[in-house]
């Protein structure tokens, strides 16, 4: 079933980031579609208001919900007790949460949804690229923004779908997680790493969500996995016969004077994206754009351009003797790649890693454990948290002396107080020496790229 052109869609917490992408994508098909929350920030704001979507006032008022609207699309940060909700489902009018619309929306396309605890932000950009490059049609719903995108969801009438899968839930009344409502045709499953512990409690939890994910699989569909990842290997082995099931390894590469170049038949082919993960992530996508007709050679004209999605190991500033990094990784496994890839690149270098813990499961005294030894391929390492934000209980509730423990790092510097982080990373020496800065949070803030300008500025 697709939307008609008139319909009326209101998007109660408009100011997410997918679902400000989503109200733009509507808006631009041509739907009448407004939205409301109690506060929206830059980037969503800026764009909401570009595109007439920004809401006149923030809160929640229960007038802005009328017996004309075809649909209420309801955000995570709406709660149950919310006004507007409240008098949605007493005029019975049809409540979706974002990944229960994009399927609406795609009935008649083939969905290729790319699940997993990391990668899957990559992996997505990169098939979304090289389908770009051969100039194919295609929707798609991906986490971040890519050159030569302009939004992250576009919904139209081409025949497939590219969604990035998250198994996290869908909304405050569909614990279901996200990418189990989109109903695949072609899923790849990139690795399985515990997160979302507020969500999942247990490691069986989390693995359960991703299995239910692989028996979802219709029958002749397609399932890839990631052979590196043992835990997605075991699902692997679980799986029906009447469901075709493809592997995939780390690409072959080699690393000359920094810069990555893929091993291929016909040669080298240099890339400009790096690191271990990377080259899984890479050859992922090939596996999977294989199965929708888009050759080898294709693939690897393409690949040579991509440049990453934001904030996935994103260039902030260099000079000849030093390079600062952005990267969105938070969860354990996506920290310890990060950072060996970094290092990997830059083995004549030294490499600070600072990360911000921001997520509720990084600020969780039963889950930070988790962390141990993920930061052993760095020189140094810092740590950033706000204890004003963290908002465990008190018995979870991590303290200083939790975070030196868990990381098993000698020397690591713990910060507090974002100031004090800004000050070290201004005076210190960075001489041959890079810097990995990686959270899915900001810092408290902190301008990053006048802090990378000072440190590339101190070693001209």
């Amino acid at each position: 079933m697709t939307s008609k052109k008139n319909e009326k869609v209101h998007f109660i917490a408009i100011g997410g980031s997918v679902m400000h992408s989503l109200a733009i994508a509507l808006k631009m098909k041509g739907l009448d579609v407004t939205g409301s929350d109690d506060n929206v920030y830059d980037p969503s704001k800026q764009r909401l208001e570009e595109h007439g979507l920004l809401p006149k006032t923030y809160g929640w008022d229960d007038s802005r919900i009328t017996k004309d609207l075809d649909a209420v699309i309801l955000g995570m940060h709406a709660k149950e007790d919310n006004p507007e909700l409240i008098k949605t489902r007493e005029l019975g009018i049809p409540i979706y949460s974002f990944p229960e619309y994009i399927r609406k929306q795609s009935d008649d396309k083939q969905r290729i949804v790319i699940a997993g605890s990391h990668g899957k932000t990559t992996i997505t950009a990169m098939i979304m690229h090289v389908l770009n490059y051969a100039k194919r049609d295609f929707d798609f719903v991906v986490g971040a923004y890519l050159d030569g995108f302009s939004n992250i969801v576009k919904l139209s009438d081409a025949p497939i779908i590219i969604i990035e899968g998250d198994e996290y839930f869908s909304s405050a009344l569909d614990k279901t997680p996200k990418f189990l409502n989109y109903e695949h045709h072609l899923g790849l499953i990139s690795g399985i790493s515990w997160d979302h512990i507020n969500a999942f409690k247990t490691v069986d939890d989390y693995v359960k969500q991703f299995e239910i994910f692989a028996d979802a699989t219709p029958k002749s569909g397609t399932l890839i996995f990631c052979e590196e990842d043992d835990m997605a290997m075991v699902i692997a082995s679980n799986q029906r016969t009447d469901v075709v099931q493809l592997h995939y390894a780390i690409h072959p590469y080699v690393i000359k004077n920094e810069i990555t170049y893929l091993k291929t038949s016909n040669g080298l082919v240099p890339v400009k994206v790096f690191g271990q993960h990377n080259m899984l992530n890479l050859n992922g996508a090939r596996r999977l754009l294989s199965r929708i007709g888009v050759t080898d050679e294709i693939f690897y004209e393409a690949i040579s351009s991509f440049e990453g999605a934001s904030k996935r190991l994103q260039l902030v500033k260099e000079n000849k003797n030093t390079a600062v990094f952005l990267d969105f990784a938070h969860a354990p496994s996506k920290v310890e790649a990060t950072t060996s890839a970094i290092k990997e690149r830059y083995a004549q270098r030294q490499l600070v890693a600072c990360l911000e813990l921001h997520t509720f499961s990084s600020l969780n005294k039963n889950f930070i454990t988790n962390y141990q030894d993920t930061l052993q391929e760095a020189d140094e390492a810092c740590i950033y948290y706000n204890p004003h934000n963290n908002k465990q209980s008190a018995e979870s509730k991590i303290e200083m002396k939790d975070v030196e423990n868990a990381f098993n790092f000698n020397g690591l510097k713990v910060f507090t107080e974002i100031e004090n982080l800004e000050q070290f990373l201004i005076k210190r020496n960075w001489k041959d020496t890079n810097l990995l800065m990686m959270s899915s949070g900001n810092f408290g803030n902190m301008d990053l790229k006048s802090i990378a300008e000072k440190i590339v500025a101190s070693t001209n």
